[in-house]
């Protein structure tokens, strides 16, 4: 058996419930344009989907309308950190793994400036060996291109890898690139 020598964390719903917070911005960015959907609604029904799928499906067509929502989702978002909760197990797990020479990574559908504003947020900016995003690789989960390429970057083989997921695609995707993957529950 191989050494792990990478882990791989998926970030929102993950490294740290971000649920709330994407939901209420995403609901306020389209109340704005007098679309209405509730917390609940976006929850069940689109979250951990690419901005830009999740708008087309709301009926936004135009690309240049949908990247305008994308940037104000985005501006709206640090409103609604109150609602943000670090996975306090797993963080304590990376860290520790860090400190014996191991590597962490996140790798995430969701776009780098929401991950890079959680961060801020939370302390942890310079926490990590590296950071893939949505935008990142052209094929999103459940295509495993995401975990394939961090392996990659970091010269490790699936079986020196530990994927993070908490959803059904994130899993597929951890499964389909040959590492062994924790399903995570927050």
């Amino acid at each position: 058996m191989a050494r792990i020598r990478l882990l791989l964390l998926d970030f929102d719903g993950t490294l740290v419930d971000t649920r709330r917070a994407n939901a209420r911005a995403y609901v306020a960015t389209l109340a704005e344009q007098g679309i209405r959907i509730t917390e609940e609604e976006y929850l069940a029904r689109w979250f951990g989907m690419r901005c830009n799928e999740f708008l087309t499906e709301m009926g936004i067509d135009d690309p240049a309308e949908r990247e305008r929502l994308r940037l104000r989702k985005i501006a709206l978002y640090p409103s609604f950190f109150d609602s943000l909760r670090l996975n306090e197990p797993l963080w304590a797990f990376c860290r520790a793994f860090r400190a014996q020479g191991g590597r962490v990574w996140i790798v995430s559908t969701g776009s780098r400036a929401n991950i890079d504003n959680v961060l801020r947020h939370l302390g942890l900016e310079e926490a990590f060996d590296g950071i893939l995003a949505g935008l990142d690789v052209e094929r999103p989960k459940p295509a495993p291109d995401a975990f394939l390429e961090a392996m990659r970057r970091e010269g490790c083989t699936p079986e020196e890898t530990l994927v993070f997921e908490d959803s059904a695609v994130g899993t597929a995707a951890a499964a389909a690139s040959g590492a062994a993957w924790i399903k995570v529950e927050l």
